[in-house]
Parts: structure tokens; sequence; C-alpha cells
């Protein structure tokens, strides 16, 4: 079965050389496109000293900078709300640019990219599910989720609902959620910046995910909201100009022509007119077919339950700037994934498919060997600039991704678990303060949980955490979201069981796949226990999460409060009593 590589996982994602491919069927090119710049293969491309000396120092730069932010973003508030949403004071195009930083990781940088690069066609359809999931969060969450909630989707959910289930069940799965999301990161990081810096050491994975995981706890329980949501908008800057600087250079390479840019990359891509055509990677059984499917529907729905992108709406002072925020996000991300189209069908028509093949296998050098090739190849200033630039921009990326995650996570242990799921009926109420420090608590924790957890994984595949991430919360959460806002029947065990109905099958089905056994690329390859024959369980998770929301209602004795789920529309549909 052929794996579908998820480009959201830094360096996890697992294209396979041996794909089989479609031969060509259209006449030969008679348009002469810029020759390719002969450019060696394999990870020695990126070993030169030089290279990987100006790369450090300028990962170093951007670690002081975002410990700076920090610092800065620590001494300006202690309350609850400075912690959770930074004072809700950021404008709609500061928070766009921060929904579209948590959104695009350094894989989307390079993973996409690299995917369009060997596959054309295909990588772009891939890349467009993560675009489409934006239209779902701005019709239907964004205003919503702003006036309805305070800090966590938790909030939303308990406010027709009895507190502690509620809390306990929508607590749990933004935990697993962020988590799986995490350490998928986390490891990613520890490869990308292995390849990036030119080599294959153990100890160089080892020592990033100690650092970037040391890194976020200080982001997090310093600086909260405030530090993370300035990191991202840092971050979002530099990859959107540093995607920009390298799509002008191509551009210019072919005089502006994209069409001539799409012939070339056709004629160096090994296969000719198939490259420009659907079939290339994905479509050879009905197995994959569906599985493309699921992990695209996975993605399109789980966007708006992701428990950091939700968390982000709140940092606005309105639901009315919430909704721009999404708008420039869209827009943001949108430019995004049309510059990462040029760069990858650039790499093929500069570099050649075969050499980005040649360095890595899944194409994620493609952009650091196209920006050599764009600053004037191996040996030159302009090179080497240019390539130590990109590499840093991605290490941005990946501190910001991590840092939005972990915070996400810490609200929804201290918020909704510490502060009120685990407290017993008639007990004291835990005071902001409290929340604070337990918030704090839970980030060192989790932060130590996934440096512990990627380091046992950083030798397995982990494309399926994102995947499985996308697909738990399209099961669990975005159900449980829409049926609170939209289904006045809807009780307490129906928000339950949809939480569990859709996360607890999520998780078993990628167990029982072929992602954890009977396959030579499985976690296990060695046995074989699998009976499910998809690799990412959306297809059948989510209809499972609408599902048991659906029956744990009619089969509930509760009666629904007509009063208060008119008190939730009237909130959050004319923000009256939103905080």
């Amino acid at each position: 079965m052929t794996r579908i590589p998820n480009p959201q996982t830094a360096l996890a994602v697992t294209a396979r050389p041996d794909a089989p491919y479609l031969a060509p069927h259209s006449a030969p090119l008679t348009t002469t496109p810029p020759q390719p710049a002969p450019a060696p293969s394999g990870i020695g491309t990126l070993t030169g000293g030089a290279h990987h000396d100006l790369a450090i120092v300028l990962f170093a730069v951007i670690v002081l900078v975002t410990l700076g932010i920090t610092l800065w973003a620590g001494r300006r508030g202690q309350a609850a709300e400075d912690f959770y949403t930074g004072g809700r004071g950021f404008t709609s195009l500061q928070n766009g640019f921060a929904l579209s930083g948590d959104y695009l990781s350094a894989a989307s940088f390079l993973g996409v990219t690299g995917l369009i690069a060997l596959y054309g066609y295909d990588g772009v359809l891939y890349s467009i599910g993560f675009l489409v999931a934006w239209l779902v969060v701005l019709m239907l969450v964004a205003e919503l989720v702003r006036n309805a909630g305070r800090y966590t989707l938790a909030d939303v959910l308990a406010l027709r609902m009895r507190q502690r289930p509620v809390r306990a069940a929508a607590g749990t799965a933004g935990v697993v959620v962020t988590l799986l999301y995490l350490i998928a990161q986390m490891v990613g990081a520890g490869s990308l910046v292995a390849l990036l810096l030119g080599t294959d050491s153990g100890l160089a994975k080892t020592l990033t995910i100690v650092g970037v995981g040391a890194l976020m706890i200080i982001y997090v329980t310093v600086g909260g909201m405030r530090a993370t949501t300035w990191i991202q908008i840092v971050k979002a800057g530099l990859l959107l100009a540093g995607a920009l600087l390298l799509t002008v250079l191509v551009l210019a390479r072919f005089h502006g022509d994209p069409f001539a840019l799409m012939r070339a990359a056709a004629r160096n891509s090994g296969v000719g007119q198939a490259y420009l055509e659907p079939g290339l990677k994905y479509g050879t059984s009905a197995t994959s077919r569906l599985d493309l499917f699921s992990l695209g529907l996975a993605l399109v729905l789980g966007t708006a339950g992701l428990p950091h992108i939700l968390s982000r709406f709140y940092t606005v002072p309105t639901a009315r700037a919430a909704r721009r925020s999404t708008m420039w996000a869209i827009g943001l991300i949108g430019g995004f994934y049309l510059m990462a189209i040029v760069l990858g069908l650039g790499a093929t028509a500069l570099i050649g498919a075969t050499t980005v093949r040649a360095a890595n296998s899944a194409g994620n050098t493609a952009v650091p060997l196209l920006a050599l090739d764009l600053g004037g190849g191996m040996g030159s200033a302009g090179g080497m600039m240019l390539f130590a630039l990109i590499s840093a921009v991605a290490f941005a990326t990946i501190l910001a991704v991590v840092a939005g995650l972990t915070l996400a996570s810490s609200a929804a242990s201290a918020h909704d678990l510490y502060a009120r799921a685990w407290r017993r009926p008639g007990a004291e109420e835990v005071t902001d303060r409290q929340e604070v420090v337990a918030a704090r608590v839970a980030a060192v924790v989790i932060g130590a949980t996934a440096i512990v957890l990627s380091l046992f994984a950083q030798q397995l595949n982990v494309a399926f955490l994102v995947g499985l991430a996308f697909a738990a919360a399209a099961s669990a959460n975005l159900p449980t979201l829409l049926y609170t806002l939209f289904w006045r029947r809807f009780t307490t065990r129906g928000v339950v069981w949809s939480v569990y109905g859709g996360l607890v099958p999520a998780v078993l089905l990628v167990v029982f796949s072929p992602v954890v056994s009977g396959t030579p690329d499985a976690l296990f390859p060695g046995v074989d226990f699998h009976w499910f024959p998809l690799e990412n369980p959306g297809v059948v998770s989510i209809p499972m999460g609408f599902l048991a929301g659906w029956i744990g209602t009619v089969t509930s004795p509760e009666v629904p409060d007509p009063d208060r789920y008119a008190e939730l529309e009237v909130r959050s549909l004319t923000g009256a009593g939103a905080a």
C-alpha cells in the first residue's frame, strides 16, 4: 500500500522513490527552458561548512530574539486573561498573522514544496485541503466561538451543559490532540535541523528535541499568549518574506512566464507531461484513493476543531475582529500555498527531480537546494547566504508552532481539568492566580512529556501523528461544537458520547492500521495485527463522532433547558454577554 505523506509534519513526509509513474503521453516539449544548474545529490549537497556556520548563527539570533520577546511580554501582565488570551488586545491583522503562523509549520514550507517538486499536479492537489479547511472555520466557527467562549473550547460546550463531565471530556480530547501534534513537530524538528546542518547524527537530533522543548516551555511559562502570539507574528512574517523572495527569484529566471516554468518543470521531472496531470502519486489503487479522501476529510474538518487554532479567536476584542482575522489568515495562507507551487515547480525546473529525490526521497530539501541554486550555486556567497536564511526561517517556524501547541494544551489542563473537572462539588473555587500557576506547571509537565516521548519516537515514522491529530479533532471536537451551537436538543450525555465516540475510534483504528503493523514501513514491521486497511481513520471516525453525539442525546433522560440554549444562541450570534 502506498503511504500518503502528511506535509504538516516536519520531515515526516514519507515519499517512496519507487512510486509508480505514468508514462509520458504527449508530444515532446519544444520550448527550451533555462538549463538546470548542476547540483550534487545526497545529504552531501548540504554539508558545506560555511553554509552551516552561518545557519547556526542565524538560529542563535532567532532564539535570542524570541527569548527577548518572551521576557518583554512576561512583564506586561500576570492575570489569567493575559496568560490565556494576551489581554484580548491584538488587532485583526496581528491575529491573522498569528493564525497563519500557528498553521504553517516548517513542513508546509519544505514538505508541501517537496511534494510538488516530485509529483507535480498531485502535490498541488494534496495541499488544497489545508486551505479549504479555513472556509469551514470562517463560516461556522470563528465568530460564534469568540462570542460563546472565554479561553477554551470547553467554555463553549459548558455554557449550556453540566460542567464537570463536559470539561473532563473536552479537556482530555484537547490534551490528546495537541500532544499528538506536538510530538510529531518535535521529532520532525530534530530531523529537520540535523538535515539542514548536514548531519545524520542521533545526538544532533536528540539535542535539537531537548533544546526546542526547553524553549517552548520558557515561551509559555514566562510569556503566555502574548509572547506566543508575537513569536507567531514574527515567524509568519519571516516565512512569507522568505517564500516571496524565492518566488520572485524563480519567476525572474523565467522572465515572469509561469507557463515557461511549468514546461521546464515537466521537462526536468523525468516523466514529461504526466507531471502536470493527476495520477503521478495518488490513485494507484482504490484503497489509496479512499485513504487520500479520508485524510483530506480530516484536514478540511479538523482545522475547525484544533485547540490551538480555536484559542486564537479569544485574543481579539470582538467577534467581528475574529472573523476579520480569519479572512486575513485565509489570504496569507492562500498566498503562501500559491508561492509553494512556484517553489516546487522551480525546484524541478532548475535542479531536476532526480537531484531533489537523491538529496531526500521525500523532497524535503527541495527548498534549500533551490535557495543554493538561486543564490549562485554551491560555494558562492549568495548561495551560502540564501541557504542559511531559508534554514533559519524553517527553524523559526518550528519554535512558533510548538509554543502555540504547548499553550493550548496547558490551557486545557489547567482551565478545564484542574480548575473545574477535577474539583469536588462544593469545593472552594480556584482563583485566577492559582489557575495560571497550574497552567505554567502543566506547560512544564506537558513539555517534558513531549520531550521524552519524542526522544523515544525519533527513529520512528511519525507522519501519521499529525493526520491522527486532525482526525481526532474532526471526530471529537467538531461534531460536539456544531451540535452545541446549532442543535437545541443536544444534551450533556451527547457531548460526552460525541467526544469519546470520535476520539477513541480514531486512536484505535490507527492502532489496527497498516501504520502500526503489517507493512515494511510500519511502526512494528515484524508483526502483523492490522485489520483496518486505511492509514487515516477520518472517513470512519468522523461520522462515528457525529453518530455517537446523536445517540447519546436521543437516549438521554436529561431534558434540555430551552432558556440556556436561547442564551447561548443570542450570545453566539450577537456577542451580548461575551467575555
